[in-house]
């Protein structure tokens, strides 16, 4: 197998591969210096997990710290203990950034090629480098952007040496960025805005959680950890499920615990009453309510509205107010890029991915012994992606066991489709296009609940829809009458 990506998927991918079949061989393939993916790339002010860390951490290696929200350091310094830990570390490959790769039908294998030339050969290639464009964020035209005097920054590309101390700061937007950043800057600046387009829900809580601390104080370290783990899953499970099938009500209760924490007298509508039901988009988090003790200490504010342009020393709105800054940051969103934006073929014929259905959430139609890692949009990246792995050893294991030497998804039989991501973000919708499409059943929806995705992982046929040939076969067709075998792999 080669694993492409070294962050909190592709460490994990590799511990499940090496623990329950320790006679593959594999290597991991990264493009950074690093281990650490996302959360070595972003190093903004306050960067911090936007879940509880009991399920963001692996199952395996418990996460041991009283925090359950993290700030960036510390995640990324446990996947670097985790890679080591377990030797993950000597399997990766530095500053190698797939580019393109090509199935073989004829040889069972996926070539594989790098930005730097170099070049790999596996039967297996999986696909960790999760859904976001590590080049460039999210950028929008900003008319009289070029009229500014003071910097502009996006956070993807956070410089190290930017002191904002004492300074008057604008940032643009108002998702799980933007949220994080207010209060982390608002600590040394002098003031801090948010300026919104339209608002997003926020929900406070607990940086040390009191349930967690309390099963730590009483329980073993394994058993409080699984207590803690499980008692994460169901009420963020419980909650979501609640906001989706009571909109109206979930609206109230947030706007009311939202009510709570601003000034007195601070109207929650505009600034914090967004137009959508809640969870159609991801929702951000405030440790400790942070954003809110902002705000209530003077030192950051929230203004709603559009931009008129850019002035020499801020912005002006089109309501006409005015909102002086020395720095803007541009926390305007991510860009989405599925498969690491690898170039795919098979047997010559290039592969478009929104030409292709996801399956089990981790499989695509159509692409032979490949699989992706996508987290949760509504519960901790690495909830899914840990599924994801082990059912990849499962399906490893059933080829072995039978001598198979392809795997790969049938194209499901009409119906309708839906996109991979069911939210209404901005950076989705932007991404829809492009993106592979789920079915309207399973096993090609995507059902965002991980009890369910539990069972299915560990015990679901891995034959169901499933075309699998052996090494001998595939030889066979594709020596066949008029290239037959070629052809077959261009209708699966």
């Amino acid at each position: 197998m080669l694993v492409v990506g070294a962050g909190l998927s592709g460490v994990g991918a590799a511990y499940r591969l090496q623990s329950s079949l320790p006679t593959k061989s594999y290597a991991i393939v990264e493009a950074r210096p690093a281990i650490g993916g996302t959360w070595d790339l972003f190093r903004f002010p306050g960067i911090r997990s936007d879940s509880d860390m009991f399920t963001l951490g692996y199952p395996f290696r418990p996460w041991r710290q009283t925090q359950s929200v993290a700030d960036g350091a510390s995640i990324r310094r446990y996947i670097h203990e985790t890679a080591a830990e377990y030797g993950i570390d000597r399997q990766v490959r530095h500053g190698q950034k797939v580019v393109r790769a090509s199935w073989s039908t004829a040889a069972s294998e996926w070539a594989v090629e790098t930005e730097t030339g170099q070049s790999y050969r596996c039967g297996f290639l999986f696909v960790c480098a999760g859904y976001f464009d590590y080049e460039r964020g999210h950028e929008p035209e900003l008319p009289g952007r070029e009229r500014f005097r003071g910097p502009v920054i996006h956070p993807q590309r956070w410089p190290d040496d930017l002191d904002y101390t004492g300074k008057t700061i604008v940032i643009i937007g108002s998702g799980a960025t933007a949220v994080t950043l207010v209060p982390a800057m608002a600590e040394r600046a002098g003031h801090v805005t948010m300026l919104q387009r339209s608002p997003s829900y926020v929900v406070s809580l607990p940086g040390v959680d009191p349930v967690a601390r309390l099963l730590d104080r009483y329980l073993p370290a394994r058993a409080a950890h699984r207590a803690n783990r499980f008692k994460s899953i169901v009420v963020t499970q419980a909650f979501y499920q609640y906001c989706r099938r009571f909109p109206d009500s979930a609206r109230r209760f947030l706007h009311k615990t939202t009510a709570a924490q601003l000034p007195e007298g601070y109207p929650v509508d505009p600034d914090f009453t967004p137009g959508y039901d809640p969870w159609d988009q991801r929702m951000c988090i405030a440790p400790d309510g942070d954003l809110f003790k902002a705000i209530r200490s003077g030192r950051a504010s929230v203004e709603t509205g559009r931009i008129e342009t850019f002035t020499e020393t801020g912005i002006r709105l089109e309501s006409g107010r005015e909102l002086e800054a020395d720095i803007v940051v541009t926390a305007t969103g991510l860009q989405l890029l599925p498969a690491g934006g690898i170039d795919l073929a098979v047997d010559g014929n290039p592969v478009r991915l929104s030409d292709t259905w996801l399956y089990r959430g981790c499989l695509l139609s159509g692409l032979p012994n490949f699989a992706v890692s996508v987290g949760y949009t509504n519960a901790s990246w690495t909830l899914k992606s840990d599924l994801t792995a082990s059912y990849v050893c499962r399906l490893l294991a059933h080829m072995d066991r039978h001598g198979y030497a392809m795997a790969v998804p049938n194209r499901p039989p009409g119906g309708g489709t839906r996109p991979l991501l069911d939210l209404s973000s901005g950076y989705v919708q932007r991404a829809a296009a492009f993106m592979p499409k789920q079915g309207e059943r399973k096993p090609w929806r995507i059902r965002q609940n991980y009890l369910l995705d539990y069972f299915s992982a560990r015990f679901s046929d891995v034959r169901e829809e499933m075309t699998f040939h052996r090494a001998a076969d595939l030889a066979a067709l594709v020596r066949g009458p008029q290239g037959r075998g070629l052809r077959l792999m261009r209708e699966y």
